[in-house]
Protein backbone atom coordinates (compact mmCIF):
# COMPACT_ATOMS: atom_id res chain seq x y z
CA UNK A 1 0.00 0.00 0.00
CA UNK A 2 2.86 2.36 0.74
CA UNK A 3 4.20 1.86 -2.74
CA UNK A 4 0.65 2.98 -4.28
CA UNK A 5 0.86 5.92 -2.30
CA UNK A 6 4.12 6.71 -2.92
CA UNK A 7 3.38 6.48 -7.14
CA UNK A 8 0.46 8.19 -6.36
CA UNK A 9 1.55 11.12 -4.89
CA UNK A 10 4.70 11.55 -7.41
CA UNK A 11 2.01 11.36 -10.09
CA UNK A 12 -0.34 13.74 -8.61
CA UNK A 13 2.55 16.43 -7.84
CA UNK A 14 4.08 15.53 -11.73
CA UNK A 15 0.81 16.22 -13.25
CA UNK A 16 0.33 19.77 -11.75
CA UNK A 17 4.10 20.86 -12.60
CA UNK A 18 3.54 19.40 -16.21
CA UNK A 19 0.11 21.74 -16.62
CA UNK A 20 2.02 24.77 -15.02
CA UNK A 21 5.26 24.41 -17.23
CA UNK A 22 2.73 22.79 -20.24
CA UNK A 23 1.37 25.93 -20.03
CA UNK A 24 3.79 28.69 -19.33
CA UNK A 25 5.71 27.99 -22.36
CA UNK A 26 2.53 27.38 -24.80
CA UNK A 27 1.39 30.70 -23.40
CA UNK A 28 4.97 32.22 -24.22
CA UNK A 29 4.49 30.71 -27.86
CA UNK A 30 0.63 31.65 -28.26
CA UNK A 31 1.18 32.47 -31.82
CA UNK A 32 2.11 28.93 -32.51
CA UNK A 33 0.32 25.72 -34.08
CA UNK A 34 3.11 24.14 -32.55
CA UNK A 35 2.84 22.26 -29.54
CA UNK A 36 5.99 23.75 -27.60
CA UNK A 37 4.50 23.28 -24.04
CA UNK A 38 3.80 18.92 -24.58
CA UNK A 39 7.30 19.12 -26.04
CA UNK A 40 9.38 21.28 -23.29
CA UNK A 41 7.91 18.96 -20.79
CA UNK A 42 8.95 15.67 -22.66
CA UNK A 43 12.19 16.79 -23.19
CA UNK A 44 12.48 18.25 -19.72
CA UNK A 45 11.24 14.96 -18.77
CA UNK A 46 13.27 12.67 -20.65
CA UNK A 47 16.75 14.70 -19.43
CA UNK A 48 14.89 14.50 -15.70
CA UNK A 49 14.77 10.24 -16.30
CA UNK A 50 17.96 9.93 -17.78
CA UNK A 51 19.44 12.09 -14.58
CA UNK A 52 17.69 9.47 -11.93
CA UNK A 53 18.08 6.39 -13.70
CA UNK A 54 22.05 6.79 -14.14
CA UNK A 55 21.79 8.37 -10.26
CA UNK A 56 20.08 4.97 -9.09
CA UNK A 57 21.28 2.38 -11.43
CA UNK A 58 25.63 3.29 -11.51
CA UNK A 59 25.44 5.27 -8.36
CA UNK A 60 22.65 3.42 -5.88
CA UNK A 61 21.67 6.86 -4.95
CA UNK A 62 18.37 5.56 -3.56
CA UNK A 63 16.38 2.89 -3.18
CA UNK A 64 12.76 1.18 -4.49
CA UNK A 65 10.50 3.40 -2.76
CA UNK A 66 12.62 6.81 -4.05
CA UNK A 67 12.22 5.51 -7.46
CA UNK A 68 8.71 5.02 -7.04
CA UNK A 69 8.06 8.26 -5.91
CA UNK A 70 10.23 9.88 -8.32
CA UNK A 71 10.70 8.01 -11.73
CA UNK A 72 7.62 6.24 -11.53
CA UNK A 73 5.18 8.70 -9.82
CA UNK A 74 6.13 12.26 -10.55
CA UNK A 75 7.83 11.39 -13.78
CA UNK A 76 5.26 9.19 -15.16
CA UNK A 77 2.87 12.31 -14.17
CA UNK A 78 5.04 14.92 -15.67
CA UNK A 79 5.83 13.77 -18.63
CA UNK A 80 3.40 13.59 -21.67
CA UNK A 81 3.00 11.44 -24.01
CA UNK A 82 -0.27 10.90 -24.40
CA UNK A 83 -0.75 14.65 -24.85
CA UNK A 84 1.72 14.04 -27.98
CA UNK A 85 -0.15 11.06 -29.32
CA UNK A 86 -3.42 13.32 -29.14
CA UNK A 87 -1.86 16.84 -30.19
CA UNK A 88 -0.20 14.72 -33.39
CA UNK A 89 -3.35 13.21 -34.45
CA UNK A 90 -5.22 16.58 -34.01
CA UNK A 91 -2.48 17.99 -36.16
CA UNK A 92 -2.91 15.65 -38.91
CA UNK A 93 -6.79 15.76 -38.32
CA UNK A 94 -6.50 19.92 -39.10
CA UNK A 95 -4.20 18.58 -42.00
CA UNK A 96 -1.13 19.92 -40.80
CA UNK A 97 1.00 16.93 -41.88
CA UNK A 98 4.20 18.68 -41.65
CA UNK A 99 3.80 20.21 -38.42
CA UNK A 100 2.41 16.42 -37.55
CA UNK A 101 5.60 14.85 -38.54
CA UNK A 102 8.16 18.01 -37.08
CA UNK A 103 5.97 17.11 -33.58
CA UNK A 104 7.42 13.33 -34.04
CA UNK A 105 10.50 13.65 -35.25
CA UNK A 106 11.47 16.77 -32.30
CA UNK A 107 10.06 15.00 -29.35
CA UNK A 108 11.74 11.48 -30.21
CA UNK A 109 14.92 12.78 -31.10
CA UNK A 110 14.99 15.32 -28.44
CA UNK A 111 13.97 13.16 -25.99
CA UNK A 112 16.25 10.57 -26.61
CA UNK A 113 19.19 12.91 -26.80
CA UNK A 114 18.02 14.25 -23.52
CA UNK A 115 18.24 11.14 -21.64
CA UNK A 116 21.55 10.41 -23.13
CA UNK A 117 22.46 14.10 -21.91
CA UNK A 118 21.16 13.33 -18.42
CA UNK A 119 23.08 9.89 -17.81
CA UNK A 120 26.27 11.83 -19.25
CA UNK A 121 25.30 14.53 -17.05
CA UNK A 122 25.80 11.83 -13.69
CA UNK A 123 28.83 10.44 -14.93
CA UNK A 124 30.61 13.62 -16.07
CA UNK A 125 29.65 15.04 -12.00
CA UNK A 126 30.68 11.87 -10.21
CA UNK A 127 34.26 11.21 -11.44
Amino acid sequence: MTRILLVGVGGSVGSILRYALSGLVQGAARDSLFPWGTLAVNALGCLAIGVLTELAESRGAFGVETRLLLVTGFLGGFTTFSAFGYETLYLLRDAEGLLAAANVLASVVLGIAAVQLGRVAVQLAWR
